[in-house]
């Protein structure tokens, strides 16, 4: 068997060029970003924060920049403090003739949301956030989340996300950019929706029992991934940036 050994190039890398979405979508194009320790630790005490570094703080913003739409789950809006997405210095010239910003879509079958938290009150008009629901949610949840957001009910039991991102595809937002958690993006990945990981590697050992990036049903081994590329940190901190993409 043959191995070789990936050497990063000298230089800097052009993100916009590595992490460019497919051109002239006709429908969504998902995308997730999370972040694992090296013995596959989803989380640091209960959060994904913990385990970045300054690399990955800027590679996650810029992310955010080339993207439309943002799905997360509402444990995770939670967990993480989420409010809506704000301006980056990194973004200049992505989002030339789209909104300044992208939306949030946050995922949830409970609709267990706080509608006075900034997620929804500081949300920019033309960015207002979404809410991915079932159609046999809580009715008066429902009505609550529909004066607050834009509302798309797909699925009874749960989410159907197929649908659900051909929705957001028909509203504009084509470039979708899912930060998990690692529940939600399991049943992303289940569902067949799930078209490409961009995935930190932090030199850290987590051990415990934090999740996995994807924590849920184990999926059948169709749907391989190729390796897009390797992107290693110029500050000697050890992160490792790799995407795959899924194997049509």
């Amino acid at each position: 068997m043959l191995m070789r050994r990936l050497t990063p190039e000298n230089g800097k890398a052009d993100l916009a060029e590595a992490y460019a979405y497919p051109p002239d979508l006709d429908g969504p194009w998902v995308r997730a970003n999370m972040v694992a320790s090296a013995d596959g630790a989803a989380t640091w005490e209960g959060r994904s924060g913990g385990l970045g570094g300054e690399a990955d703080r800027h590679l996650f913003q810029f992310l955010r920049g080339l993207a439309d739409v943002i799905v997360v789950g509402a444990g995770t809006v939670r967990a993480e403090g989420y409010g809506p997405a704000r301006p980056d210095a990194s973004w200049e010239g992505l989002r030339v003739g789209r909104p300044g910003t992208p939306a949030i879509a946050i995922v949830s079958r409970s609709l267990d949301l706080d509608f006075t938290a900034p997620i929804f009150t500081a949300a920019a008009p033309d960015a207002r956030t979404i809410v991915l629901t079932v159609r046999d949610a809580d009715p008066d949840r429902l009505r609550a989340a529909r004066e607050h957001a834009e509302v798309i009910t797909v699925g009874r039991a749960g989410c159907d996300f197929a649908p659900a991102f051909a929705r957001l595809a028909e509203m504009g937002h084509r470039r979708v950019l899912c930060e998990g958690g690692p529940h939600l993006l399991a049943q992303v990945a289940a569902a067949g929706a799930l078209d490409e990981l961009c995935l930190t590697v932090s030199p850290v050992l987590a051990s415990g029992d934090a999740p996995r990036v994807l924590n849920g049903t184990a999926l059948p081994p169709a749907g391989r991934l190729r390796l897009a590329h390797v992107i290693e940190d110029s500050d000697d901190e050890g992160f490792l940036f790799l995407r795959y993409v899924r194997s049509r």
